[in-house]
């Protein structure tokens, strides 16, 4: 396991927690778990939970398990299973033990029966909307159920039949028999078990009753003897739920939850549910879309483990839910990438430059440092030629004051290169600019030492003989607005839940993605996916990973060059 650069968490609520549990003897060691539903990708906020749970457990001595409550076969689907472990370990953890919910679905049924035997669970015939119309509401109190007063042989003799397969789904649940008129919602008679003729991904058809999450995972947490069951401040009301199934049901180890402030990112949405439906309604070419929050679209981006464990090391961590600027993560991957990554040129939107007075057939190598700003990268060789690209923003016909780049009769530098000074503008049929033709100046060679005269403009640029075409993804945040619909999203709680309302939908951000074609130096002719590159006044830029293959080359902005973000001090 590992800790961000070496440091441990900052002080905390949960580790003053586990200080004074050890200290007392409440707990011999710390054994923490990272419990994911295999129904969806992970993504930012689950990038923290990982933290939390392995880091606190490291620094402790303990252990960490990655455990999947893969209770309802419906939404479950082992291309998540495999997601997440590999999400995970591209993190940088390893977890003690890899565990199922699954595998403990034997010792479920058999204390669902012990609580029918206390008298604490019951058999109910309604339908989901019928239970839900009898629960009430926040201010309004629950009323029972018809069949609440069934009797303990019945429920017994009806329950091993919903396992036996003899009714269909929705005919019948089983329901915890607590308090229909308790001031939170979660108490009164919950659903814990559920009819699903479906096909698990690891039980196969073995089962066709499952547990419902709020029941299985304080019986997965004790089962496991978690000592401290670590998770976002949404669970905080399911607390005296978790409470009762672990008391009730008899579980000789005894967990105990603590609630922490998730992390919510600007302009992004973090729901599964609508993360998922982005992918089914097609707004995003998959779970790994570059512009998702989840961790294989930030990788896909090109995003890398050590930026996003710093990110969250800097949210912290508190009891509070807290919304942070989208600059903050990118501030991380920009202090990551400065010294490592290859300093290039690529032009993005091409216009062709002749120099009419460099000789015709010749050509150049002209050196050019890796990054200025680690001398250790060392440095490469660039063509020179008579013809070469620049940027289309680059060039202005008629330009406001104080422009200073490439305009009739002005004169530039050439990153690496020479002076050049544009002298005609060559146009199409329709008006548009094709090419331009300028003369360059031999003394102004880069690193000769040239000091006869100054200019202001200095244009990156790609020889035109040379240049390899590329695939350039530019990406913008994928919600326009600022603080978009947050619907919490805690998986299976509720059999009767309402799906959330997809109006993040009009919050789209219809510039979310620009394609562009162009070209970039020779020496990129090679790269594979997940190299990276800084090319020079756009941005860091990742090979694609889906659309890339040799002979196209596709590039994803990573992050700008700049911003205006700082960490406060």
């Amino acid at each position: 396991m590992i800790s961000v650069e070496n440091r441990s968490t900052p002080s905390n609520f949960i580790k003053n927690v586990i200080t004074e549990d050890l200290r007392s003897g409440k707990a011999k060691e710390v054994i923490t778990r990272f419990p994911p539903e295999p129904n969806g990708y992970l993504h930012i906020g689950h990038a923290k939970a990982i933290w939390i749970n392995f880091t606190l457990a490291d620094e402790f001595g303990g252990k960490t398990n990655l455990r999947f409550d893969d209770t309802n076969p419906v939404k479950e689907d082992v291309e998540f299973v495999n997601s997440i472990k590999e999400d995970v370990k591209w993190l940088g953890y390893e977890w003690e033990e890899l565990r199922f919910a699954s595998d403990y679905f034997e010792e479920m049924y058999a204390r669902a029966e012990l609580l029918i035997n206390k008298g604490k669970a019951y058999v109910d015939d309604l339908s989901a909307e019928q239970i839900r119309e009898l629960r009430g509401t926040l201010s309004q109190p629950g009323q029972n159920s018809p069949y609440r007063e069934r009797s303990i042989e019945e429920n017994l003799d009806l329950f091993r039949r919903m396992r036996a397969g003899e009714f269909q789904n929705g005919e019948k649940v089983l329901r915890a028999k607590i308090d229909m008129l308790s001031p939170n919602i979660n108490l009164r008679d919950p659903v814990i078990y559920r009819i699903s003729h479906a096909h698990h991904h690891n039980t196969g058809d073995k089962w066709c009753i499952y547990p419902m999450y709020a029941f299985a995972h304080p019986l997965e947490d004790a089962i496991e003897s978690v000592t401290h069951s670590l998770c976002s401040l949404e669970f905080e009301d399911q607390r005296p739920f978790y409470d009762w199934v672990i008391a009730e049901c008899e579980m000789p180890s005894v967990p105990h939850q603590y609630e922490f402030g998730r992390l919510n990112l600007a302009q992004t949405v973090t729901s599964k549910r609508k993360l998922k439906l982005l992918v089914d309604e097609g707004h995003v070419d998959g779970w790994d879309d570059p512009r998702m929050p989840t961790v294989s679209g930030l990788r896909r981006r090109g995003y890398t483990p050590e930026a996003i464990r710093n990110f969250v090391f800097e949210t912290g961590i508190s009891k509070n839910n807290g919304l942070v600027d989208y600059p903050m993560l990118e501030h991380f991957i920009r202090e990551d990438l400065k010294l490592t990554v290859p300093r290039t040129m690529a032009v993005l939107r091409p216009l062709k430059v002749v120099i009419t007075n460099y000789p015709e057939g010749q050509s150049e190598l002209l050196e050019a440092e890796n990054n200025s700003e680690n001398e250790e990268m060392g440095v490469r060789q660039i063509p020179f030629s008579r013809e070469i690209y620049i940027e289309r923003d680059d060039f202005m016909e008629n330009p406001p004051s104080k422009y200073f780049r490439l305009f009739p009769g002005n004169e530039v530098r050439l990153k690496h290169a020479y002076f050049i000074k544009c002298n005609e503008v060559i146009k199409d049929e329709n008006g548009e600019v094709v090419e331009l033709h300028c003369t360059y100046d031999p003394e102004t060679k880069s690193g000769s030492g040239f000091t006869g005269r100054k200019v202001k403009g200095t244009l990156h640029w790609v020889e035109a003989s040379q240049a390899v075409p590329a695939e350039f993804r530019l990406l913008e945040p994928l919600i326009a607005a600022e603080e978009p619909d947050q619907v919490v999203d805690v998986e299976g709680l509720d059999e009767a839940g309402d799906k959330p309302e997809p109006t993040f939908l009009d919050q789209l951000n219809p510039n979310s993605l620009e394609i562009l074609q162009g070209f970039v130096e020779p020496g990129l002719k090679d790269s594979v996916p997940q190299d990276k590159f800084q090319f020079f006044r756009h941005g860091y830029f990742n090979v694609d990973s889906k659309y890339s293959a040799p002979g196209h080359l596709v590039f994803n902005l990573i992050v700008s060059l700049k911003s205006s973000f700082q960490l406060p001090k």
